[in-house]
Formats: C-alpha cells, sequence, structure tokens
C-alpha cells in the first residue's frame, strides 16, 4: 500500500517550469544546433520552453551564455540578403505581374520586409516566399 502511495505522490508531483538559455556566444545570423541551448529549471518570462523551439532557427540577436532565449531572438534561416535582386511577384483574382525588385532587409519564409521596385522605384513591403520571391499586395 505505501509503495502505492509513493508512486501516486511521485506521478503526482507538478513538474518545474523550464526555459531555455544559451550555452555560449551565438552571433547574429547564425543556426542553431543542440550545442547552443540548453533548457534550466527555472521560468523566465518570456522564454522558449523547448530546444526545438530554438534549433535549427537563426539567431536574430546575439545570444549570450545564461540568458534566456525569447521568441523574438530567433527565426526563419534568411533567404533573402539585404541588397539581393529579387523577383517580385503582385497577383489578385486572375492578374498576375511579376517584377524585378531590390531587398532593403534580410528575411526569412514569411518575414515582411521592404523591397524596392526597380521599375518604379517605388519601396513596398513585401512577403518571403519559401522560393525565395517576395510576394507584394493587399496582404503581403
Amino acid at each position: 500500500m505505501m509503495r502505492l502511495f509513493m508512486l501516486f505522490v511521485i506521478l503526482a508531483s507538478p513538474a518545474f517550469p523550464e526555459s531555455l538559455i544559451a550555452t555560449r556566444i551565438v552571433r547574429a545570423q547564425t543556426l542553431l544546433s543542440d550545442a547552443d541551448v540548453t533548457l534550466v529549471a527555472a521560468e523566465i518570462p518570456g522564454a522558449l520552453t523547448s530546444s526545438g523551439d530554438a534549433v535549427g532557427l537563426e539567431a536574430r540577436v546575439t545570444l549570450y551564455p545564461g540568458r534566456a532565449i525569447r521568441i523574438g531572438d530567433v527565426g526563419p534561416p534568411a533567404l533573402v540578403e539585404r541588397n539581393q535582386l529579387i523577383t517580385l511577384i503582385y497577383s489578385a483574382g486572375g492578374l498576375g505581374i511579376t517584377t524585378e525588385g531590390r531587398a532593403l532587409a534580410r528575411g526569412g519564409v514569411g518575414d515582411v520586409i521592404q523591397v524596392m521596385n526597380l521599375s518604379s522605384r517605388a519601396v513596398l513591403a513585401a512577403q518571403v516566399l519559401g522560393d525565395g520571391s517576395l510576394r507584394v499586395g493587399s496582404n503581403p
């Protein structure tokens, strides 16, 4: 009976909160690996809670050892570099227009960055697509 009670106590005990921290200095624009992060038994407000949330992503800022890694500190790896020539795509209904542009910022899949249409010199907001092109329009 006592063993059953102890098993119940162990299984019913609350899980300790964990937070993700950097294990070394990680420069911005570096892909994170398992060796770069670790979990600590502490609840740090805003910190990621699983290494799977960060491994394979790119550091957006420099990460320092022992400091929490927050959602805004990491993001998808950049497909588009600043000043890179890219294809701009606009589509609405049955209309589709493509033109050449220049990226004014770095960005990964799903990021919305500023681009310049090289034909008109207009600066627009565009969303980075998986193939490295950018979608402009009413909902980039």
